[in-house]
């Protein structure tokens, strides 16, 4: 099938100084038309960062080079058909050749090696200027942003947790302080349908507000509140270009 990809805008306060805007997006799982493509047409994510660069060098966007981009997870896809999981290595090169920096997850689709290697994604991590986050806290400019990759799911398969697991790293990164978290798995908002894990709120509620960006299970609603004011951003099929 063919589809397009929307671009769209918002505003956001709080943005450190020096940078002008963040870029989030996940679940990116396709690849560009056939026609006029090698024989391996390249990735959704590769394409989009070509666009970005594009549009911010013509000025419709914020310049890159003062703008964060978010990666929320699953930016692989088949030749044949939505799915599988592959390398998506050169999604992460891509945004990060003109952008501020690159901050994100993995998704369940993901990997970062030609096959499941985790000395070969290590090398990839030490060498290229991307931050990958599983569990972890960084600081980038005075923005505090954690992460988790991947989803609830059976902890033998690639980036996946048990949910006790989850909760359990999801609980020390709300502990550590946080401005923004970055999740592929989520919560669900409670009352209203959109899909997610029920813990997963109660743990994000039981601490202060902040920002949450997700991907993995698309809602129609791209931006819910929950109970104690912390927004979740849906970027799943998505770009969300937020400035401040």
């Amino acid at each position: 099938m063919e589809a397009r990809l929307p671009l769209n805008k918002g505003k956001v306060k709080g943005l450190p100084e020096g940078l002008d805007a963040l870029i989030a997006c996940a679940d990116l799982q396709g690849r560009e038309s056939a026609q006029g493509a090698g024989e391996d047409p390249r990735l959704l994510g590769e394409i989009l960062a070509d666009e970005l660069e594009f549009l911010s060098k013509s000025g419709n966007i914020p310049s890159l080079d003062r703008t964060g981009i978010i990666l929320a997870g699953d930016f692989y896809s088949r030749l044949d058909r939505r799915g599988g999981y592959g390398d998506v290595r050169g999604v992460w090169r891509a945004f990060s050749r003109s952008a501020r920096w690159v901050a994100g997850v993995a998704g369940n689709h993901d990997l970062f090696s030609a096959m499941p290697s985790l000395p070969e994604m290590q090398a990839f991590l030490e060498t290229e200027p991307v931050h990958f986050l599983d569990g972890d806290l960084l600081e980038l400019g005075g923005l505090r942003i954690g992460g988790i990759s991947g989803i609830v799911g059976n902890p033998r398969k690639p980036f996946r947790r048990t949910e006790a697991s989850y909760l359990e790293a999801l609980d020390r990164l709300l502990r550590a302080g946080l401005d923004l978290l970055v999740l592929h798995d989520g919560p669900d908002v409670a009352g209203t349908g959109l899909r997610g894990w029920p813990s997963i709120r109660e743990k994000l509620e039981s601490c202060g507000p902040l920002l949450a960006i997700r991907g993995h299970a698309f809602w129609e609603t791209p931006l819910a509140l929950l109970g104690n004011g912390t927004q979740v951003l849906n970027v799943d099929s998505r770009v969300l270009l937020l400035e401040g």
